[in-house]
C-alpha cells in the first residue's frame, strides 16, 4: 500500500512553497488595520503601569506623558524582538509585548521605601535591568519546563489566562476612575453592551475582512456613540506634542539596590512563566505549537526587551494575554501583523498626538469589546481541555483544583493579605498559581509513582473503578 502523504508547511504549489498562516504578510491595508486592532486592545494595559508609577513619584503631566510615550516605544521593540525575531532571540509567534502589570506593586513598594522620590525611578530602571540580563541568561533552562505542560496543563493555563482577564474587562465598562461618581453608572455600562452588541452583530452578519476587524470597528463606533454622552474626551489630541523622542536615561542613570533588585527579579520569575503559558496557548490557537525552543526564544525577546526598556525609560516587558484572545476570534495568526501593531507603537512613542488618538477611546468601550477578546481565550482553554482526557479521573481533579487555586485572586483578593509582600506578588497572580498547581498535580497524578490511566469517569464526582465506593460506573453508550 501506498503511504499516504502528509501535507506540510513547505510543500510546493504552483505558486510556490506553502507558508503558514503565522508567516504569511497579509496586503498593506488589512495589515494596517489589523496591526492597530492590537495597539486597540493592549493599549489600556500599556499606560495603566506608568500612570501609576509616575502618579506615585510625583511626576508631573508632562513627564507623566513622556514617561508613558517611553512605555509605548519600548513595548514596540519588545514586540518588534519578539515577532520578527534576531538569532536565537523571538518566539516568532504573533505575540504583542508591553509593560506587564505585575511590577506595579514592587514598584509602588520601591517609591514608597525611597526618601527622595525622585530617585525611586532610576533605582526602578536599575533594578529591571539586572532582572532582565538574569532573565535572558536564565532563558534556556526556563524553557525546558515545556515538557511538563501536557494538554491538561495547557489547557486549564489558557482558560485562566481568560478568566483572569475577566475582571480587566469588566473594570474597564465601569469607567477609568472607581473614585468617580458615575463609575459603574447605567451610562458607561450601556455604553460598553452597545458596543459588545455591535461586535457582535458585526461578526454575526459580515464576512471576510469586515468580520476580521469587527472589534476595531466597533470601538470605533462605540467611540461615536459614546460622544453624545459627554464620555468621549478629544483633550488629550488637541494638548499633545506632535513629535517626542524617549531621551535616554532622562529621569537620571540607574541606581542598583538590592532589596529593589530581588523583588524584580521575582517579578521576573512571575512574567516567565505566565509568557511561558501564554506562548503555549498561542501556540496551540495558530496550530503552531510551541516546543522547547519557541519557548526560550521567546523568554529571550521577554527578559531581552526587559533589560532594554530602562535605557529609554521604559519598565519591564512580557506578553499580553489579551491579544491571544484577538488572534483567537479573528483567526489572523501572521506574526507580522502583530509586528505592524508593534510599529504603530513605536510611532505613538515617537508622536505623542498619535498616541492620544487611541486614548480617545473610552475605557467603557474597551470594556465591552474585551469582553469578547477575554472571553475568546477562556473558550480556547475548554477547547484545548476537550482533547486532555476528562474522561480520566486523574485528570478531572488536577483541571478542578488548579482552576479553583488560580481564580482565588480574583474571588477573594484578600486571601493572602497576612503572607510577606514578596509571597503575594507571586501569589496574586492567578496565572503563576494556577500554573504551578497544574503541573504539580499532573506529576503526582500521572507520572509519580505510576499513572492511574485505567481510572475514567462519567461525571467529576462519580468514584472510579475500584474505591471501594459502590459499583463500577457502566462507560456511557
Amino acid at each position: 500500500m501506498a503511504a499516504q502523504h502528509v501535507p506540510s508547511s513547505t510543500d510546493v504549489s504552483a505558486t510556490g512553497p506553502k507558508k503558514h498562516p503565522v508567516d504569511e504578510k497579509l496586503p498593506a491595508l488589512k495589515m494596517a488595520t489589523s496591526g492597530l486592532q492590537h495597539v486597540a486592545a493592549m493599549y489600556a494595559g500599556v499606560v495603566a503601569p506608568p500612570l501609576i508609577v509616575g502618579a506615585a513619584v510625583g511626576l508631573t503631566a508632562t513627564e507623566l506623558t513622556f514617561l508613558t510615550g517611553a512605555c509605548l516605544f519600548t513595548a514596540g521593540l519588545a514586540t518588534f524582538l519578539q515577532t520578527l525575531g534576531i538569532w536565537k532571540i523571538g518566539a516568532r509567534l504573533p505575540f504583542v509585548n508591553g509593560v506587564t502589570f505585575a511590577g506595579v506593586a514592587p514598584m509602588i513598594a520601591v517609591v514608597n521605601s525611597t526618601d527622595d522620590k525622585r530617585d525611586a525611578l532610576p533605582v526602578i530602571f536599575g533594578a529591571v535591568i539586572v532582572a532582565g540580563v538574569l532573565g535572558f541568561l536564565a532563558a534556556p533552562f526556563f524553557s525546558k519546563a515545556v515538557r511538563f505542560f501536557p494538554p491538561v496543563v495547557t489547557g486549564t493555563v489558557i482558560t485562566l489566562i481568560g478568566i483572569s482577564l475577566m475582571p480587566v474587562a469588566f473594570g474597564w465598562a465601569q469607567g477609568p476612575d472607581p473614585a468617580a461618581h458615575d463609575y459603574g453608572s447605567t451610562t458607561n455600562l450601556g455604553l460598553a453592551g452597545a458596543t459588545l452588541l455591535i461586535v457582535l452583530l458585526l461578526r454575526r452578519f459580515t464576512r471576510g475582512f469586515v468580520k476580521q476587524i469587527a472589534v476595531l470597528l466597533g470601538l470605533v463606533a462605540g467611540t461615536f456613540v459614546a460622544i453624545p454622552f459627554g464620555v468621549t474626551d478629544f483633550a488629550p489630541v488637541a494638548d499633545a506634542a506632535v513629535v517626542g523622542f524617549p531621551t535616554p536615561f532622562h529621569f537620571g542613570a540607574p541606581q542598583f539596590q538590592v532589596a529593589a533588585i530581588v523583588s524584580l527579579c521575582v517579578v521576573m520569575v512571575v512574567s516567565m512563566t505566565e509568557s511561558t503559558a501564554d506562548m503555549l496557548a498561542l501556540g496551540e490557537i495558530v496550530g503552531r505549537p510551541a516546543d522547547e525552543r519557541t519557548i526560550a526564544a521567546g523568554l529571550r525577546a521577554d527578559t531581552l526587551g526587559s533589560a532594554v526598556s530602562p535605557l529609554f525609560n521604559g519598565f519591564m516587558c512580557s506578553a499580553f494575554a489579551q491579544n491571544i484572545g484577538l488572534v483567537a476570534m479573528t483567526r489572523i495568526r501572521s506574526r507580522y501583523v502583530v509586528a505592524t501593531g508593534g510599529g504603530f507603537l513605536v510611532l505613538m512613542g515617537l508622536c505623542p498626538m498619535a498616541a492620544s488618538l487611541i486614548a480617545v477611546v473610552p475605557r467603557p468601550v474597551l470594556g465591552g469589546a474585551g469582553v469578547v477578546l477575554f472571553g475568546s481565550v477562556a473558550a480556547s482553554g475548554i477547547q484545548t481541555l476537550v482533547k486532555a482526557g476528562l474522561e480520566k479521573d486523574n485528570n478531572v481533579l488536577i483541571v478542578a483544583v488548579s482552576l479553583a487555586v488560580g481564580i482565588i485572586p480574583i474571588t477573594a483578593p484578600e486571601f493572602y493579605h497576612a503572607f510577606p509582600e514578596t509571597a503575594k506578588i507571586i501569589l496574586d497572580s492567578g496565572i503563576s498559581t494556577g500554573c504551578v498547581a497544574a503541573v504539580a498535580l499532573n506529576l503526582v497524578f500521572n507520572h509519580l509513582g505510576g499513572s492511574r490511566e485505567c481510572d475514567e469517569v462519567t461525571a467529576p464526582m462519580e468514584p472510579g473503578p475500584g474505591s471501594g465506593a459502590g459499583p463500577e460506573p457502566v462507560a456511557a453508550r
